[in-house]
Order: C-alpha cells, then structure tokens, then sequence
C-alpha cells in the first residue's frame, strides 16, 4: 500500500494568520519596518513558489512578510508605499485583503499540523521546524531510534536484516541542537538546516570513520570531511550516519566487511523484499533513504551506483556530470568516471541537496569546468508543467523485453506525452554501440586512484597502505581476494594507455560525448530516456550511458512489477533520462513533472512508524 503525505506547508487557517489579521488594526506601515527577517540567503529556496511574494529580500517568504501585508491591509494602488507591498496583490483588485494575506502565507515553508516523519521530506521538515512543531534534535533522534529498532534486525522471518548502516554519529545530536539555535536566532537559513543526511561510507568525514565498507579501514578517522560534506555542513545539514556499500564500490551486490571480524560479510537488503539485494554500490544509502532511516542520502556513481539502488528502491537517484561535484575525499573507484550525487524520496529532496554540494575545487581540477554553468538553485526548476513542449528522445533496443519494463514503458510514454511532450524514437547512429560497450576503469584506475587518496588522505596510523596490505590484513570480503591480486597488477604503463590525456579510455570518454551530444542535437532533444534496470537486475549495458559519456542523469521510479509480468511481484523500475553537460536543471525538471504526474513511489510496508515510547 502506497502511503503519499500531501499536507499543505503553509499557515492556512493557523493561530499565527489569526494573530496577524487581528493585529492588522492597530497595526502600521512603520511597525511592518521594524519586523524581524531572516538574513538573505544565498540561493533562492524552492523558487518560484516560495519566494515571488517575498517582500523582505531574504528570497523566502516568512512571518515577516505577513506582517508587512497585515500592517496594510485596506492599502490601495492610490496609496503612497503601494510600490513596497504591490507583489503582496495577488488578485491584481488593486487592493490588499485577507485574502492576499492569506494568499501570501499559503507561500510559507510553514506547517503547524501534525509531523511524521516516515516519508517526510525536506519540505515537511523544514515547514514543521519552522513552526515549531518538532526540532532538528527530535528528528535527528527519530532516525536515530529508527535506526536502532530496524537496520540490523530481522523484521522479516523470511528475508535478512537491512544492513544499511554502518557507523552514526556522536555527535549528530548536537549538530542538531545548534541547527536548532541557528533557527532561532536567524530563520531557516537554508533548505537543509537540520536536516540528517546519511553518507555512503567512502566520503570522508571528521567524526565518523571512513571505510569504503572494509574491515581493514575500520580506523581510517581522516581529519578533514569530503569537498561535498563541507558543503552540507556549511547548509547546516546534520551528518547522521555513514552507509554499507559494496566494498570499495566494486559491484552492485553491496557486501561489505566493515565492522566485522575478519573473514566476514554482510549484504545490504531491500526493504521491499528482505530477500533481495539493495543494489550497488551505494546500496546501504539506498536501502536507508527508502526505509526512511535518514532524510536524503548520498552515494557515488561509476557505473550505475547511484542508479542501481535508487532503481531497486524507489528513489530518485542524480549522477551528476562528472565535474559539477567535487570527489576530494571520497576513496576512489575510477576517476574517469566516478561522481558523487543525492539518492533521495522525491525530487525536490534531490535538488535541494544537490544545491548544496556543487562548486569549483582546486584539490579536484575537472570541476574547474563547471564556472559559469550552475544555477543559483536546482529547485527554481521544479515546474510541473516542465514537460510541456518538451522533446523526449528514446533508443527502442534500450527499452529490452522485459515484461515489467516494456510495459511501464508504454504507461511512461503515454504520461509522458499526457504531460505535453513529444516522445520520439531515436535510429542511433553507428559509433552509438560502441559507447554502450565501453567498458568500467574501475579494473585498470582502481589501484593508481586509490594511492592517490592514501597519500592525500588515507589516516596514517591505518596499517593497510596499499592494496598488498590490505590483502595481508585479511579483513575484507572473503570472495574478493582475486580482485584485489588482480587490480593490483595493473602497471603504471597500463594505467596511462587506459586512462592518461590521450589513453584509450579517455579518447572513447570523449567521443562518447560527442557522439550523444550530436546525436541529441541533430533531434532538437532535451533529454534521453530509458529504464535504469530491471525488476532486482539491470537492462543491458543502459547504465553505461551516462559513465561513458560523463553526461548527468536523474533516475526516477516509474512504477512496479505486477504478477501478470511474470518477474518479482512489487519490485520497482525507474526511469532514466540523460542530457548533455551540466543539464541538471533541465533534466530536474523533466523528472519532477514526470513524478508528479506520476507519483509511482510506494513506502516499504516492513518498516513502519515507530509506537511512541510508553510513559
């Protein structure tokens, strides 16, 4: 049973719209002035819905606002200040009423109705804080606590433990407590102060180990936090815990060893089917974010680890283009094409998170080519009629035979088309094979890229120092010894033909890019679209597109197996689409008019709210 929540954030009939209205009376223009008002921030907050009845500058709407509008009510177009509060006329009468009032708190980040958090969104979170309905530091110990009753513990006699988690934080609560106190004393700030985000566990962090899911980096506590967690910090965002992954990103399966004696595993669940893995390899992010045991999560894609899990678990899932996110600090699979980006429940939560972590680094050069090409905020593209006009291109061999897929594909096209697109297949042309084939640097960059974060960052007092060590440590994935002998093989002559300025892999990067972008041009196409997998499985080589080109996709669930499909009854099938570089905006778009067209997310029945503590 699918469970949406669709609570207004705005004040509606709220005490405080009383107040206001009430106070209207003696209120006056000079009384408005002296108004409290949050510092401006530096991004508009999920523009335009929020923030074009601003009347303060701080790019929100708050009570401050409504206390201008309050103290002119009766106010006309005739009136001297009309100019200050003219945005406020949201009927265009010439005249400000209670219903523009009214009109105008409809656009506050602000819900004084009960919160849950099972689902919540950043939105629901942000608008409960704001009215003061919960706290960062209660909803930080609510993941916490929910954390604690489900990630390691058999909920279903059938199936295994998530598995999702492997450390959290000391001191999440207290980062609470001062996104707390920000909140007080300056308003909301941002879209994520005090909102807990769980990391895959190879972006490094302060007050957590980093272990790339093995045993033998259980000690590695670096001393500064990845490019992209500065970032979150710096957005007041809370550093709940860190995820289970497939061992150094290797795989889909998400098996780690961290934690664990040596010689010992685990594997990563679905919350849909505890049978069934969570995907790969940011699996553990994946199966926290849909249990919601964390509210957005973040992973790292090579070849589809972003998209895997977010697929397997109903989530929206960003890879970015390689370059819009910085992967200082985060233990390397393949640089070519490896990249950081949110798995999250919606949309929203993915753009808003992914505003926070983008920028230029000096520590990782690529992203020096993302200056001039990132909007104040992914959010102004959340427009549900973004799909309006717009010209969708798809490749009919990638769409495969597999009954879920094709049909969810068909349902896809028609809401796509229902939603005013012009869906259009695509003949591709001859070098378009090659992209999809071209195989993963995880083999041939692994051990060159991993030396470079031992140097760099890699906590010295941890004795595996290098692929031989980590082999003599005996503390990783029993079945992954001959990976391990065979990427340590690799030469530093191999290593510059494959992935050097003019390797082959570099070479075949490049012209897969020319390749889809031409290809993508000569339809007048805003983005590509096919399914990121199968029920529990992959379609073909669809993942690679985006890899192999370095162009940025969003994943989105299109909806799930039904037993008439004949494949796993329940389990989800996303929706991908790739555009050209630095696309993120449009293809955000795309992908929130999709999802709420089609709102094809359902929640894990296996990991309800908790009962509330007994007194």
């Amino acid at each position: 049973m699918m469970l949406r929540r669709s609570r207004p954030t705005a004040l509606a009939a709220s005490g405080l719209l009383s107040a206001l209205v009430a106070g209207a009376v003696i209120a006056t223009p000079a009384a408005a002035t002296a108004a409290p008002a949050a510092p401006a921030a530096e991004a508009a907050m999920l523009a335009p819905y929020y923030t074009e009845l601003d009347l303060t500058g701080d790019d929100q709407v708050t009570a401050a606002d409504l206390a201008v509008v309050s103290a002119h009510l009766g106010a006309t177009s005739a009136s001297p200040d009309w100019a200050s509060v003219e945005a406020a006329d949201v009927d265009a009468d010439g005249t400000i009423t209670v219903l523009d009032l009214a009109a105008v708190s409809q656009r506050m980040i602000y819900d004084d109705g009960p919160f849950d958090l099972v689902e919540a969104s950043s939105v629901d979170m942000q608008a409960a804080m704001n009215a003061g309905v919960t706290t960062s530091v209660e909803i930080t110990q609510e993941y916490l606590d929910r954390i604690a009753a489900y990630d390691r513990v058999q909920v279903d006699a059938s199936g295994r433990p998530l598995n999702s988690i492997i450390t959290t934080s000391g001191v999440a609560l207290a980062a609470a407590a001062q996104a707390d106190a920000t909140r007080a004393s300056e308003g909301m700030t941002s879209m994520l102060l005090g909102v807990p985000i769980v990391l895959k566990d190879n972006y490094d962090t302060l007050d957590m180990p980093t272990t790339g899911g093995c045993g033998c980096w259980d000690g590695n506590q670096t001393t500064t936090d990845a490019a992209m967690v500065s970032g979150l910090r710096a957005d007041g965002a809370i550093i709940l815990a860190k995820a289970s992954l497939d061992e150094f990103a290797y795989g889909f399966v998400s098996e780690f060893s961290a934690g664990l004696p040596a010689g010992q595993s685990l594997l990563v669940a679905s919350p849909y089917n505890t049978n069934r893995s969570a995907g790969g390899s940011s699996g553990g992010t994946g199966a926290a974010i849909a249990a919601n045991l964390g509210g957005i999560g973040f992973g790292t894609d090579t070849g589809g680890s972003i998209r895997v899990p977010s697929s397997y678990n109903q989530l929206v899932g960003i890879r970015p283009t390689v370059g819009l996110t910085s992967r200082d600090g985060i233990i390397p699979l393949a640089l070519s094409q490896d990249t950081g980006g949110p798995i999250a429940r919606s949309v929203t939560d993915a753009a808003v998170a992914l505003d926070a972590v983008t920028g230029v680094d000096p520590a990782d050069p690529i992203t020096a080519e993302q200056a001039g090409k990132v909007p104040d905020s992914y959010t102004s593209y959340l427009d549900p009629t973004a799909l309006k006009g717009a010209r969708i291109g798809y490749v009919p061999s990638m769409i495969g035979s597999n009954a879920t897929d094709v049909r969810l594909w068909a349902q896809a096209k028609a809401t796509l088309e229902a939603q005013g697109a012009e869906v259009i297949a695509v003949t591709p042309p001859s070098g378009f094979a090659a992209v999809l084939n071209e195989t993963s640097g995880s083999q041939n960059e692994f051990k060159h890229d991993l030396n470079q974060y031992i140097a760099n960052h890699l906590d010295p007092d941890v004795a595996a120092q290098s692929i031989q060590g980590i082999l003599a440590s005996g503390k990783y994935v029993p079945s992954r010894a001959s990976t391990y002998t065979s990427r340590d093989r690799v030469t530093e002559e191999q290593y510059q033909a494959w992935a050097g300025p003019t390797g082959s892999h570099t070479t075949a990067i490049a012209t897969g890019n020319a390749v889809v972008t031409a290809m993508m041009d000569a339809q007048d196409l805003d983005a590509l679209v096919y399914p990121s997998g199968t029920p529990y499985g992959t379609q073909s080589t669809n993942l690679r597109l985006s890899p192999n080109t370095g162009m940025p996709s969003v994943t989105v669930p299109m909806g799930q197996a039904i037993a008439a499909d004949n494949t796993i009854t329940g389990a989800g099938v996303n929706l991908e689409f790739l555009g050209r570089d630095y696309a993120e905006g449009t293809l955000i778009g795309l992908t929130y008019a999709f999802e709420q067209a089609t709102h094809a997310r359902t929640t894990p029945p296996l990991y309800p709210a908790l009962e509330p503590a007994k007194g």
